[in-house]
């Protein structure tokens, strides 16, 4: 999916002239904090995982790391992260520019409480060189998530 393919699915909540585009990349979390000007922890990366034969995007803070005791504990399974192709064809954004926004059908999506420590974050928003700024309730609305999860593990220095 394009930036133009997630404008106009955000266009239904009213946030697609929201998304921002740069003129560099924002494809990892140190490059999007840099083209927003935010700090890392602020950038809301899409993590994609293979459960079973199903995808599972899991958005959490730029700063947080996936614990696997936690997400073995929750989904029963090994995290397993999907080849990118797989993220492409199931997901329908490539890597680097996987967001929430407009999954393909029977993706499903969790959020991390890492994220709730903010007033605003910024997911990717279907390319490598775009974003969008959106409080953690948007986040939720917006993407349609199934639930507040805690997968996470955060450095020291942030909790």
């Amino acid at each position: 999916m394009s930036v133009a393919q997630v404008k106009a699915y955000l266009e239904q909540f009213g946030a697609a002239d929201r998304v921002l585009e740069f003129p560099v990349s924002s494809a990892t979390v140190e490059l999007a904090a840099a083209a927003v000007g935010t700090e890392p922890a602020r950038i809301a990366k899409t993590l994609s995982f293979l459960v079973g034969e199903n995808c599972v995007l899991v958005v959490a803070a730029g700063d947080a790391r996936i614990d696997n005791r936690k997400f073995k504990d929750y989904f029963h399974t090994k995290a397993k992260m999907p080849a990118p192709a797989q993220v492409l064809e199931r997901v329908g954004h490539p890597v680097g520019g996987v967001c929430p926004f407009g999954v393909g059908e029977g993706v499903r999506i969790f959020l991390d409480v890492s994220l709730r420590r903010f007033t605003t974050v910024f997911p990717a928003a279907g390319s490598g060189n775009s974003a969008i700024e959106l409080t953690p309730e948007e986040l939720q609305r917006f993407s349609r998530a199934e639930a507040w999860v805690d997968l996470c593990t955060l450095p020291a220095e942030a909790q």
